[in-house]
């Protein structure tokens, strides 16, 4: 018996750790997580199905909807959205790739429509890969079907085809290399944009294997596809997010302790849908367990750096204008538009109220909820469960409010640990554990009939009258406006944006992060408890099905797309949730085109992360900049002559060696910084080859920064970077590294996660000569980099130049915290790449190291170079002036 239960959840656990293995690979490789892996699963399967059904063999067409469909849709996904997403913040991040979700199955469901292709329903039977009928065979006792077999099958020969790929090819070194540290990555002359392409075009070919494999058992509902994704998603946590090895073995576990909790837990039947709610539990406790986020916490500044105010210049009146004019339009149309439509509107209403709950949470808090929905069904259900046991109609709502309050303070409790992506999964995991087990105790939802619900009387009219509706609701929304930005305003909410964007800095300064984060979960459950009251009180009913979780799924990406900073946002997105699907329906348009659009908004949202509003307010912004622009050069036009005028460094000393050539490395007249921080201003300097330019100066002076822009790694606003007189100014730092400018970065540019071996073969493609030069990395090749004291790890960063040197080694900073001895053996390394004739720009705190090796010196003081000249001519006065910024 438990024979049969280990084989089978061994089958079921295959298409789990196939899944999980392609999520794993595409976050790892590009830092994504993709809610739409399920989506790109189901699109191979739908093409799988119709390949089929047009007469082709199932290898063939499990072959194209696999091998050529999957990859060719996951590389077209990372030229359009991708690419652009993982500069994006979390929010943006999520929202796309839910729009996704809900975009792809739609153009694959239009597109079968449109076509005259065999209709992909419930009433489809999608048959396996294997043959068919499936043969039954005995496996050590236990009955399994050809299928079966064929899963597992297939599923173990593509986790060693995977592990052989990651640790055999350069491809798969590339890619991990890109996964440990990125930016290294780049300097390293990987092209992590072409590495990245690959990761999702793998990702996704596993998510299309994956689909192929599950729909003889699932079918073509795109629905079950998505709850396929998170029961994989459990796997990827127990892997971490990291480890496609680990992420194998969870899956193939979870499929065994699902059967085994199904066949062995009969005293679990009393409550409904916890022996299916297994994967759900697991992925919240190996999140709270496994994963508690060590850097970033909730949103910070490094990536969720609230937008700027395009509208701050403009008169309070101008801005409040068009909301005034909407808000008498809209009253203009209650008043004498069709009862039906207006009745749209009141709906669109309600969930604009349950949207202002997402700007409390994720707007001002910075933390993606996805268990809205949750609250607003508990809100509901209460309710209807209060009043049906004899409590007064208001007396219920004010229970049903306080439920969702209560239920959102303990959701709020995995916040306190969790942040990030990681609390975006623990709550969707808490949301579905609701709709799996808690609303479906039949003693509180009423089983399949639900609760009715009266209208609400305000005793001149009820909410029976739709005109009556919105008003309330216009006036519900008002108060959650102003909730919001008196919110904004308080000491409280001034303590939840410090909490929000530098965590540590709160707490030094005596801030409580969790009261804080506890405060707007709970806000938030009761805004969207009260909503969730009134969508009851308006369809007159309530039942455990009308508020499913994976609608907050869908609410949050409607609201993200129209700007969740903002209520306006909210009202916008709540109206044309209501309003796009009658729209479509009056025009004679299929349903799908909604959610394809649905789609087409995420794909803009990877551009334009702040929303809808947003982006009109910057595009009017940028209008009245242009404008000024256009009166300002109206009066006078600047002569050539004074356009040709750039500023002389200050101090420069001996012009003429600097124009002796040849040159092979220059930067002519740098300009370059961070945002609207710039560092470098007009920067001069060149190195030739066989010499050796020591770059010195303060603590701040923007010597790293001229380091980055010399290799490629920051952009310039002005100015040239020549590389043997030719322009390289736009190449970016892969590039430049494979032409030979190497850049070994302040601290230590090794890959921890890589062994000594594979950090050599990162630019060497045999590591032997690298061991003979240094013994001592022969005896620890396959210890990972991390592991090495930090002088192995600095000699590990310049050995791989002593075997094959570039034509340009930029050195940042190469003795910090390291001993003298290996201070010594590091410029022993500079000064036979010197005799060798590699250019070197070294950048050194220890003056007197960076001398003794020095041909010439330049000084750097805020961003300019003060002084360049031979090393003959430096002396402690000049030395005292760059450190110290006196003369």
């Amino acid at each position: 018996m438990i024979a049969g239960y280990i084989l089978s959840g061994l089958v079921t656990g295959a298409v789990f750790a196939v899944m999980g293995a392609g999520l794993t690979l595409s976050y790892a490789a590009t830092g994504v997580f993709n809610f739409a892996h399920g989506a790109v699963g189901f699109m191979a399967a739908l093409l799988f199905y119709q390949c089929d059904r047009a007469g082709l063999p199932p290898w063939l067409s499990a072959l194209l909807a696999v091998g050529l469909f999957a990859p060719a849709l996951g590389y077209l996904l990372h030229r359009a959205m991708f690419r652009g997403l993982a500069r994006a913040g979390e929010t943006a991040q999520i929202v796309a790739t839910i729009g996704l979700t809900i975009a792809l199955p739609a153009l694959g469901l239009l597109a079968v429509d449109l076509l005259g292709l065999p209709p992909a329903d419930a009433t489809a039977l999608p048959r396996g890969v294997g043959p068919h009928p499936a043969a039954a065979l005995d496996v050590l006792g236990v009955r399994l079907d050809t299928d079966q077999l064929i899963t597992f099958a297939l599923s173990a020969l593509t986790a060693a085809g995977l592990w052989a790929f990651l640790r055999h090819t350069p491809y798969g070194l590339r890619m991990r290399a890109s996964v440990d540290r990125r930016r290294l990555a780049t300097l390293r002359g990987v092209d992590v944009d072409a590495t990245s392409a690959l990761a999702w075009m793998l990702g996704s070919g596993l998510a299309g294997l994956a689909g192929v494999l599950a729909v003889p058992v699932i079918g073509l509902d795109a629905t079950a596809y998505t709850v396929l994704l998170f029961a994989s998603a459990t796997a990827a946590v127990f892997g971490r997010l990291r480890s496609v090895p680990w992420t194998f073995a969870a899956g193939l576990g979870l499929g065994v302790v699902q059967n085994l909790v199904a066949g062995y837990t009969d005293f679990l039947e009393e409550v409904t849908g916890l022996r299916t709610a297994v994967p759900v539990i697991l992925l919240f406790a190996g999140l709270v367990l496994l994963n508690r986020s060590r850097e970033r916490v909730a949103g910070s500044t490094a990536e969720d750096a609230p937008p700027p105010d395009h509208l701050a210049a403009v008169p309070p009146w101008r801005r409040r204008l068009p909301w005034a004019l909407a808000l008498a339009a809209l009253l203009a149309f209650t008043a004498a538009g069709p009862e039906y439509y207006v009745g749209v509107a009141a709906n669109g209403l309600v969930l604009a109220l349950i949207f202002c709950s997402f700007v409390v949470v994720t707007g001002i808090g910075g933390m993606v909820n996805l268990a809205q929905a949750s609250f607003a069904a508990m809100a509901a259900l209460t309710c209807g469960w209060a009043y049906a046991s004899g409590l007064p109609f208001f007396a219920a709502i004010l229970l049903g409010v306080l439920a969702a309050c209560a239920v959102g303070l303990l959701v709020a409790l995995p916040a306190l640990r969790l942040g990030g992506r990681v609390l975006t999964l623990a709550t969707l995991a808490l949301a579905l554990l609701a709709d799996q087990v808690l609303f479906q105790v039949d003693a509180f939802s009423n089983g399949t009939i639900g609760w009715p619900l009266p209208a609400l009387s305000l005793g001149f009219a009820d909410t029976s009258d739709p005109r009556v509706r919105v008003v309330l609701l216009l006036a519900l929304v008002g108060l959650a406006g102003l909730l919001v930005r008196n919110l904004e305003r308080s000491a409280s909410g001034r303590a939840v944006l410090a909490v929000r964007s530098a965590p540590a800095a709160a707490a030094t300064s005596g801030l409580s992060a969790p009261r804080a984060k506890i405060t707007l979960f709970v806000l938030a459950s009761g805004i969207a408890g009260l909503g969730g009251v009134l969508f009851a009180v308006s369809k007159e009913s309530i039942t455990a099905t009308d508020l499913p979780a994976f609608s907050g799924f869908v609410w949050l990406a409607v609201v993200v797309l129209q700007g969740v900073r903002r209520v306006g946002g909210a009202v916008l997105g709540g109206l044309v949730a209501a309003a796009m699907p009658e729209l479509l329906a009056t025009w004679g348009l299929s349903a799908h085109v909604g959610a394809i659009l649905f789609g087409a908004g995420g794909v803009v949202l990877a551009r334009h992360p702040d929303g809808v509003l947003a982006q009109f307010a910057e595009s009017r912004h940028r209008r009245r900049l242009r404008r000024q622009e256009q009166e300002r050069e109206r009066p006078a036009t600047p002569s050539p002559a004074a356009s040709l005028v750039v500023e002389e460094p200050a101090d420069r000393a001996s012009p003429a060696v600097e124009r002796e050539e040849p040159v092979l490395f220059r930067l002519e007249n740098v300009v370059a910084g961070y945002a609207d921080c710039t560092v470098l201003r007009g920067v001069e300097l060149s190195v030739r080859p066989g010499e050796v330019v020591a770059l010195l100066g303060a603590n701040g002076a923007g010597k790293s920064t001229a380091c980055a822009v010399a290799a490629g790694d920051l952009p310039v606003a002005a100015g040239r970077v020549l590389l043997d007189g030719r322009d390289v100014t736009a190449w970016p730092a892969h590039r430049r590294a494979r032409a030979g400018v190497l850049l070994a970065p302040e601290g230590r540019g090794v890959f921890p996660g890589l062994t000594v071996d594979e950090n050599l073969r990162t630019w060497l493609d045999d590591p032997a000569p690298a061991y003979e030069r240094m013994p001592q990395l022969a005896a620890r090749r396959g210890v990972p980099a991390g592991a090495l004291s930090g002088g192995e790890q600095q000699l590990l960063t310049l050995a791989p130049a002593l075997v094959r040197p570039p034509r340009v080694l930029i050195a940042d900073e190469p003795s910090l915290g390291l001993a003298p001895l290996v201070v010594r053996q590091v410029f022993e390394v500079f000064a036979e790449l010197r005799e060798r004739g590699v250019a070197l720009l070294l950048v050194e705190e220890k003056a007197t190291e960076a001398l003794a090796v020095a041909d010439r010196v330049a000084f750097m003081r805020l961003g300019r170079i003060t002084w360049t000249g031979p090393r003959s001519e430096v002396d402690a006065d000049r030395l005292t002036a760059a450190y110290l910024g006196v003369s």
